[in-house]
């Protein structure tokens, strides 16, 4: 693969903590009854995270939810200005599949930066704010997310979860077999610039086999478009599109669950809701502007986007690009 997601990768376990570092004074001055330290818990070790089918169950168990801050238009606002389209679009000479797996990396830089802040620890009780007493279920409004667990859904606490999550993306890229960062290899034209006798240089009169055509096939088969996908020119597998969806759908998940369960407390009280806007606008525009969500695994944050939408701040090209 190309050295432009290498590049970038290569600080993607570096904590986003330097807007950490004054979390304790700013929560203290928004509520004295809940000091908390400044340094988030380490994430636990990696460990090889098993396939998505195995690993994460559809979302269960609906109760009723009282009107959410976060969706009053009031607290609608993002730190960051200005067009987030600019900050998702594909440059022209970047491939498609180094481009997400780009934005990949930096949604997820991101919203570990957020998901830091629920772990940072009250030195009151001695546990971080999100804690198994407090969220005993990975919760967003009306949905409870459930783990799969011996082939069973099993509802586990919040925080279990979300870690879980995390390590589970970062086991995927750095995945050398999902997200390379070698160059793909080249046809045996190398083998003959290198000096190669022994094999044949290609050729315009050299035949190239291929196997019978049946009439009965598609189009698009005989085309040979089935053996085309996202990403293949720069060395990604055939099922990295579909690890790129799966994903997105577990960070939107950690987005619901903080907005449903910690926008009020501690983003609002320490004044880092804006901040936590600007990185779900980031993320949405990004995951709508190439359609690697579904509308209906968005609906537990629906009046939210749809604020910012109406409100021009995720751009309409997004919006009329998310068909799923």
């Amino acid at each position: 693969m190309a050295t432009f997601f290498q590049s970038v990768r290569q600080g993607f376990t570096r904590a986003n903590t330097k807007s950490n570092q004054n979390l304790k004074a700013q929560y203290n001055n928004g509520q004295s009854q809940s000091p908390i330290s400044q340094q988030a818990p380490p994430l636990p070790p990696l460990t090889n995270s098993p396939s998505i089918s195995s690993t994460f169950s559809e979302q269960s168990g609906y109760v009723e939810q009282e009107p959410k801050k976060f969706l009053n238009e009031k607290y609608a606002k993002c730190s960051v200005k200005g067009n987030f389209l600019t900050l998702a679009a594909q440059p022209k000479n970047v491939e498609l599949g180094e481009w997400l797996a780009h934005q990949l990396v930096e949604m997820n830089r991101l919203l570990t930066g957020m998901i830091q802040v629920i772990q940072e620890v009250d030195t009151n009780t001695g546990l971080p704010l999100c804690n198994e007493q407090q969220c005993p279920t990975m919760s967003a409004g009306r949905l409870t997310y459930t783990w799969l667990e011996n082939g069973r859904p099993a509802k586990i606490p919040a925080p279990q979860y979300i870690v879980r999550v995390q390590r589970w993306i970062v086991g995927k890229i750095h995945d050398e077999k999902t997200f390379p960062t070698a160059p793909p290899p080249t046809v045996d034209q190398t083998s003959y610039m290198s000096g190669d006798t022994g094999v044949a240089p290609p050729s315009a009169t050299t035949p190239i086999s291929a196997p019978p055509t049946n009439l009965n096939q598609s189009l698009t088969t005989l085309a040979g478009v089935q053996d085309e996908w996202i990403g293949k020119s720069s060395g990604f597998p055939q099922h990295f599109h579909s690890d790129v969806k799966a994903i997105i759908k577990q960070m939107f998940r950690c987005y619901a669950h903080l907005y449903h369960c910690h926008f009020t407390d501690p983003f609002w009280h320490i004044g880092r809701h804006a901040e936590l806007n600007s990185c779900f606008v980031h993320f949405c525009t990004v995951a709508m502007y190439y359609d690697l969500i579904s509308k209906k695994d968005m609906e537990p944050l629906q009046g939210l986007i749809d604020i910012f939408v109406a409100q021009g701040v995720i751009p309409k090209e997004a919006v009329q690009q998310h068909v799923s």
